[in-house]
């Protein structure tokens, strides 16, 4: 097995089950949805699969986590195992005794949701009335008992324009990084395919984003499921003449790359299956009937996603195809073909510029 491609961050989806019911939501949950059947007893046993292997960080993702009574115990167990374990969470359950619990269970990072800077804007996206409220409430629980957090932002075009607000009400809420994610059309997102944020306006929000962290004040960025930002950063550093260091995350994926789907991430979902990452509904195998190692490494889908020569399109010929990559669950949900080129890039290689001349 390739040292270059071990896993470093696995989102572990413990559970469909949720109190809101979010615009763009991958797993399409509600309060109704499957608990997943994950047994405690199989939780810890995919989890001990997972240490025997690597020791990487592992999100406990949903739904919303704090559903699943066991959630403290299973992340104590990981943490014993030396796995670095954190918690995706949309807030509206957190106050100080769940924030004792997270910090006796060795979560290292918690990451938030908040996808408007206003009430208004975010209980839209979110579909809720006062989840605004629930997610800065938690933000001041979780800096009060000195938890680090981190603050998942979500766009479309509902609510693009609030991108720069969005960004300074992360920093004063006090979080330690920002992560803009740019919607991948799956679960609930497929019915916003309309809504997604033109080619051009990507651009220049990928733009913005690289001003903004080069500014020495900034918290830690990550623009999520933009892999051509890793084109952008070069492209701009290079125009102004300028070595541009990033700073890196030390409980993220990192390495300085765009899209990482079976790469280094990956999905469990809430039923065993082992995905490319929490936006590609296809699966590689299922931790059930397969050892987590055996998928990782010999699964044919993450071996194909490994095989960069087969992307076709502009990526196929792009000078930025080693950086960058394109979205592969995009480019599946856009045409079917998770080796297409990726369908929100406006950049054309200078292959196919020299072609046309």
């Amino acid at each position: 097995m390739s040292m270059e491609f071990m896993p470093k961050w696995i989102a572990w989806e413990v559970t469909q089950r949720c109190n809101l019911k979010c615009v763009h939501c991958r797993c399409s949950a509600t309060e109704d949805s499957s608990e997943g059947d994950f047994t405690s007893e199989e939780g810890k046993r995919l989890l001990r699969d997972i240490a025997e292997f690597s020791k990487p960080v592992v999100v406990l993702s949903g739904g919303e986590p704090l559903l699943r009574p066991d959630i403290f115990e299973l992340a104590s167990f990981g943490t014993s195992l030396g796995l670095r374990m954190c918690m995706a969470t949309n807030g509206a359950l957190v106050n100080d005794e769940i924030c004792r619990c997270m910090q006796e269970a060795g979560i290292r990072m918690v990451s938030l949701s908040l996808d408007g800077s206003t009430a208004a804007i975010h209980d839209d996206f979110r579909q809720c009335s006062g989840a605004f409220d629930g997610a800065v409430r938690a933000a001041e629980v979780f800096r009060r008992n000195g938890q680090k957090f981190l603050i998942n932002s979500s766009f479309t075009k509902r609510n693009q324009a609030d991108i720069p607000n969005v960004f300074r009400l992360a920093k004063s809420l006090g979080a330690v990084a920002w992560y803009l994610f740019m919607i991948v059309p799956t679960g609930r997102g497929e019915e916003i395919l309309d809504e997604l944020i033109s080619k051009e306006d990507y651009e220049q929000i990928l733009e913005w984003h690289y001003q903004q962290e080069k500014n020495e004040d900034a918290i830690l960025m990550r623009p999520t499921c933009a892999p051509h930002y890793y084109r952008v950063v070069p492209q701009r550093a290079k125009a102004e003449g300028i070595t541009f260091e990033r700073r890196s995350l030390s409980f993220s994926t990192g390495g300085g790359k765009g899209c990482i789907a079976a790469q280094s991430i990956c999905l469990i979902d809430c039923f065993g299956n082992v995905k490319p990452c929490s936006y590609f509904p296809r699966s590689a195998g299922n931790v059930k009937q397969t050892p987590f190692r055996e998928i990782w490494e010999n699964s044919a889908l993450f071996r194909e996603l490994r095989d960069f020569k087969s992307y076709k399109g502009k990526c196929g010929v792009c000078e930025f195809l080693n950086v960058c990559g394109g979205c592969r669950a995009r480019a599946d949900a856009v045409y079917g073909d998770y080796l297409e080129e990726e369908p929100f890039c406006s950049y054309v290689p200078v292959r196919l510029k020299n072609n046309k001349k």
